[in-house]
């Protein structure tokens, strides 16, 4: 079994995860950009996406994406394991999105990530979604 993580950390890496929500559903996409890693990978394959590689290459094209798209993220539980200045997250998560023709979209499922320590804290170096329910 591993060991408990420090609590500082742990609360860092709480504390990136709810930026990761906040800014994503307010829509500040300058400061989304920061929580990730430069070289980043996020896999939303399971879910109907691609893989991206770069927060640029991620934040640039899902930015316009949900431009006028209503999102509310919660994530839930996390399991975190740290190694050093790695760590290993799973979250359950939902979120909701509203798009302006009146489509909508719920989503339950989990986030596994990795998280890099940085000079400027812990960040998202890897996401994988994978999802157990989408409703429309």
């Amino acid at each position: 079994m591993a060991s408990q993580p420090d609590f500082a950390d742990w609360l860092a890496i709480c504390n990136t995860k709810a930026d990761y929500c906040r800014l994503l559903d307010t829509k500040q996409w300058d400061q989304w950009r920061e929580i990730f890693t430069d070289d980043v990978i996020v896999d939303t394959q399971s879910s109907g996406g691609g893989v991206k590689t770069g927060r640029d290459e991620f934040v640039g094209p899902l930015s316009e994406m949900l431009a006028e798209v209503k999102t509310c993220h919660q994530v839930h539980s996390p399991q975190i394991t740290i190694a050093g200045d790695t760590a290993k997250v799973i979250w359950a998560m939902q979120d909701r999105l509203i798009w302006p023709d009146g489509n909508t979209m719920t989503g339950y499922g989990h986030y596994h990530e990795e998280y890099r320590r940085t000079e400027g804290g812990w960040k998202i170096a890897s996401l994988l979604l994978t999802r157990l329910i989408v409703e429309s």
